[in-house]
């Protein structure tokens, strides 16, 4: 009897060091896998155009650390933005959408004279939101501009961590607790000194170093302000003192505007080297992309047109992503792609997933970025801007564009410049594109009531096309 019982209570035992055993490497699996995701850092410009960096063309100045992303990894040379403001284009890009879906992305840009309810509602799924439920840890620095406190913020809506700017536009010296536009860590007004850019890149490296040693997977958005107004490199601590508002017509140069890049790009550098040296560059995404076109000192080249406007030089933006041992190095891609492609791109990268109550209007261009020899995927996209009653629909090479009561229709590979007006010599496209149009509108929130004036859009289409300025 004695025995017995001594028996079944070695069996007993013995399964239960080996359910341990297994249940311990599960755990490890389980732990191995969470740890093994890539981490993603997105670098987000503010105004960059299409031609800023170097390895976009740029002459007047280099962007070598920028530009060693491109080297390392895959270039699209047909990326837009979703529109060419800034608060539109990042609902988009956080929530997948065409962001005149939600209230607040028919905002452009979200302003002081804005509607009091206007934000992205914490209810909304986000891309942090979803990285958060697959184990990441995220993180926002730089500048959010989707609605302010205490209704709205980035803690509301995904991030765990936020160390930047609510608004769309901040001095690069003065933001201290009692500036117009303070510096925030979580949800609280600080005091910092210091070039914005370099405060940015600096708490971009520290969060990767604290992640290098916890281990766990984490999503950093690091949304530079530059080089949005105003007009202020690391050197101009003096004309930050001299402007009395941030939207200012008597400052700014080229050299002005190059050493604002430029600042930009040693601290995008800052970070690649923190990555390199804890080593994490090999299992790390790193995105670097702009919200909208160029501004006023901008090299848009060869394309039209600036920020605010439709044209393409509004909304054609670098865009550049790499992933080494998945994507090959030096890679150039003729992709049509679009802010709100990076949700459901990053998430099937990382085995996340998009809320079936809230489907992606972007595409996973995954397979696409993993080898340039994926056929193109065709894309048909839409575009919607309220100064000037912009609207603008791209399907295969053909653009249809409407600036007030003007119409055209482009050939935008054949014609970069967006010149040749081919409506009457292509009327079946033109009208196909124009009914398209209106039919995707109609599945789209109205707008707000549009400007009666170009404000700062619309001199170069009123140049180059002879626009009359007479919206509906």
């Amino acid at each position: 009897m004695l025995k017995k019982f001594e028996n079944k209570l070695f069996r007993r035992n013995f399964l239960q060091v080996i359910s341990t055993l297994f249940g311990a490497t599960a755990l490890n699996r389980n732990l191995f896998a969470q740890t093994n995701k890539p981490n993603i850092v997105f670098i987000l410009a503010d105004d960059l155009g299409y031609g800023d960096l170097s390895c976009y063309g740029q002459q007047d100045f280099n962007t070598p650390h920028i530009d060693s992303i491109a080297k390392d990894g895959l270039k699209f040379l047909q990326a837009y933005s979703n529109s060419a403001s800034c608060t539109p284009t990042r609902v988009a890009l956080i929530t997948g959408r065409y962001q005149m879906r939600l209230k607040v992305g028919t905002e452009e840009p979200l302003q002081s004279d804005s509607p009091k309810d206007a934000g992205l509602s914490p209810e909304h799924p986000t891309m942090p939101g979803q990285f958060k439920k697959i184990g990441y840890s995220t993180t926002l620095i730089g500048k959010w501009h989707l609605g302010d406190l205490p209704n709205f913020g980035p803690l509301k809506s995904g991030y765990d961590n936020f160390y930047g700017v609510f608004s769309g536009t901040t001095d690069y010296f003065k933001h201290d607790s009692k500036s117009s536009t303070p510096l925030y860590e979580q949800e609280v007004a600080i005091d910092r000194q210091g070039y914005i850019t370099n405060l940015f890149g600096d708490r971009a490296v520290e969060t990767i170093n604290r992640h290098a040693q916890n281990k766990t997977p984490f999503f950093m958005s690091v949304h530079f302000n530059a080089p949005h107004y105003p007009w202020e490199g690391p050197n101009d601590e003096a004309e930050s003192k001299r402007i009395k508002a941030l939207i200012h017509r008597d400052g700014g140069n080229l050299k002005v505007f190059a050493s604002m890049v430029q600042s930009m790009d040693e601290n995008v550098g800052k970070i690649l080297k923190a990555l390199s040296d804890k080593g994490l560059s090999d299992n790390t995404i790193v995105i670097f992309t702009s919200d909208n076109g160029g501004e006023r000192f901008s090299r848009t080249w060869p394309f039209s047109g600036m920020k605010n406007e439709l044209l393409e030089g509004g909304l054609r933006i670098p865009s550049i992503i790499k992933w080494p041992g998945k994507i090959s190095p030096d890679q150039t891609t003729q992709q049509v792609s679009i802010s709100m492609d990076w949700m459901p791109t990053l998430l099937a990268a990382t085995g996340g997933f998009s809320d079936p109550a809230y489907p992606p209007d972007g595409e996973n261009l995954l397979p696409q970025i993993l080898n340039t020899k994926t056929p193109i995927k065709e894309r048909k996209l839409f575009w919607r801007f309220k100064v000037a009653s912009q609207r603008a629909i791209r399907d295969g090479d053909y653009k249809y564009l409407q600036i007030a009561n003007n119409e055209f229709l482009f050939n935008v590979v054949e014609d970069q410049r967006e010149r040749a007006n081919l409506k009457d010599r292509h009327k079946d496209i033109f009208d196909r594109l124009k009914n398209d149009w209106s039919n995707w509108n109609l599945s789209m929130l109205n707008e707000r009531e549009r400007p009666a004036t170009f404000t700062n859009a619309g001199r170069g289409m009123a140049d180059h096309y002879g626009v009359v300025n007479n919206p509906k």
